[in-house]
């Protein structure tokens, strides 16, 4: 049995499977659960937005499920699964929904992307063939200023029809024709 490391004065200690990888990692007790996966552990694909959990930019799944980082302090995951956007990407090969933003020009400066693909995730996970309106539901908490939504639709629209394997390329067809 290997013996735990000492925690350094001042600090929280906590484990975690981030990205599928066990972590532990020490920290400031105040700090967000953002403020750990960038500052500690070097994950910036998780971005500040508003820090008010209001724009859905530091989304992560905590467990399966879409959290605001901004707003969970990192000692209340202590064992807990997390996911970031640098997890969904199986070495080169990128997640469907990865794929999709960039084949339709989804991401535009990229800077909210993250958040919209662990939420895309998590929703194709207890969903694999939702509607336009159940995507739009479950999207609603991520904003973004520069694409005006309709190509973020569409690529989950392309994920979902991919990961099905069914109708992808009637899908595909549909969604490029309207380029």
């Amino acid at each position: 049995m290997a013996s735990r490391r000492r925690k350094p004065a001042g600090k929280a200690q906590i484990s975690l499977v981030v990205n599928g990888e066990p972590t532990e990692v020490a920290f400031s007790p105040h700090k967000t659960l953002l403020e750990v996966l960038r500052e500690d552990l070097g994950l910036t694909g998780t971005k500040h937005g508003c820090e008010l959990g209001e724009c859905g930019t530091c989304t992560v799944l905590l467990d399966g499920q879409p959290v605001l980082s901004c707003l969970a302090l990192a000692l209340a995951c202590d064992g807990k699964r997390v996911e970031t956007v640098e997890g969904m990407a199986r070495g080169a090969v990128l997640h469907p929904l990865q794929e999709t933003f960039a084949d339709l020009g989804a991401a535009q400066c990229g800077y909210c992307t993250p958040g919209f693909l662990l939420v895309a995730k998590a929703l194709l996970e207890e969903n694999p063939s939702p509607t336009r309106d159940q995507i739009k539901q479950a999207l609603a908490g991520n904003l973004c200023r520069c694409t005006g939504y309709l190509k973020i639709y569409e690529a989950v629209e392309l994920a979902a029809a991919r990961m099905q394997g069914e109708e992808a390329e009637a899908k595909e067809e549909t969604l490029y024709g309207r380029r």
